[in-house]
């Protein structure tokens, strides 16, 4: 779920656009967050701005593992440049962001390298990278908190429904193709984008766009028909079939959904952990909605896609609240069942089909 910093602020890919075109990126930078197909792109959007290409293999310096010393960090950024606008020195995946120590980098090195910041020299820019893969933001580090006084800190957080719907219309524009509305909403709600229980990123959804594209041929258009051929339906929509199937007593076939998933190699906890959180999801959504809030509202609370919200809402109607406690207590039961080698993880989702 977003935080209410993150939903409160514009995203971090705006912020970093206008400090570039308004030349207010500063001499110490950090890209953190869970995105990092976009910490990847704007790292090296900064470094073919200020590095000239001629000159790289020089005035680009990366240390990372051993090679990042205070020591080596604060000799690359005290050497001049040879013709590029800025010096750059990257420590890319620098777990210190996080409050970790590494080898040679402990808390005596990290309080020198923040005593530092304040001298780089203004040729010179340190660029720190770190993506959070954690569901829960890291604790903030004395790094963190340096850079925020000191430099600049651009947050990259998944992308809300607007901002994924221009990513995904750049790329067709950009490959001169034309398409429907729908079919842009087809892909949104199709890819699984921003459901922590998948493992679907920017990257996939831009390889999974370059595919919808080379599926089009020589047509002018993208089709439905193009997404759906490339775009395999993801667990997460199979499970909410299955949860619905379950909801209206169709027991054989929320049992073949499940031999569907499984079949497809899914594992098994991946798929339970699907499950739940499909459950506390519908389970919040019905919530929000016997109160009386829009999917706006709902949206804006659980900070999850709309898409998501209008499927769980489909199958709202066909549970009591006390069905999906219940429903919720059996999935955790399977999980502690297989986890104990109380049942094998087939037989323990079968069995949890059955129950609810």
């Amino acid at each position: 779920m977003a935080s209410d910093f993150y939903k409160e602020k514009e995203h971090a890919f705006i912020t970093i656009g206008r400090d570039i075109k308004e030349g207010n990126i500063p001499s110490l930078v950090l890209m953190c967050g869970k995105e990092e197909y976009l910490i990847r792109w704007y790292s090296d959007v900064l470094i073919k701005k200020y590095v000239s290409e001629a000159c790289m293999p020089i005035d680009l310096v990366i240390l990372e593992g051993e090679n990042a010393t205070v020591d080596k960090i604060k000799e690359s950024l005290e050497t001049v440049s040879l013709m590029s606008e800025r010096k750059v020195v990257m420590l890319p995946d620098f777990s210190p962001v996080a409050g970790k120590e590494i080898k040679g980098f402990g808390t005596a090195e990290i309080k020198e390298l923040i005593d530092y910041f304040e001298m780089i020299p203004e040729g010179s820019m340190l660029l720190i990278t770190y993506s959070e893969q954690q569901e829960t933001k890291s604790k903030k580090s004395k790094i963190k908190t340096a850079v925020e006084k000191i430099g600049r800190v651009y947050d990259f957080q998944p992308l809300k429904d607007g901002q994924l719907k221009s990513f995904i219309e750049k790329r067709f524009n950009l490959a001169g193709k034309t398409y429907a509305a729908s079919v842009i909403n087809l892909i949104m709600s199709e890819s699984g984008y921003g459901n922590k229980a998948i493992e679907y990123s920017l990257y996939n959804l831009e390889n999974d766009l370059k595919k919808i594209i080379a599926h089009s041929g020589n047509s002018s258009e993208i089709t439905a028909a193009d997404v759906s051929d490339i775009i395999a339906a993801n667990p997460e929509n199979n499970v909410f079939a299955m949860l619905n199937a379950i909801g209206r007593n169709r027991k054989d076939e929320a049992f073949r959904l499940l031999h569907n998933l499984l079949d497809a190699g899914t594992p098994i906890f991946n798929l339970l952990r699907l499950i739940t959180n499909q459950l506390e999801l519908i389970l919040s959504v019905k919530e929000m909605k016997d109160e009386g809030l829009k999917i706006s509202a709902i949206q804006k609370t659980l900070g999850v896609h709309q898409f998501r919200i209008k499927k769980a809402m489909a199958v709202t109607g066909l549970y009591s609240m006390n069905d999906l406690k219940c429903a919720l207590c059996a999935a955790y039961e399977v999980d502690e069942n297989i986890k104990t080698g109380l049942l094998e993880g087939h037989l323990a989702l079968e069995y949890f089909i059955s129950k609810i």
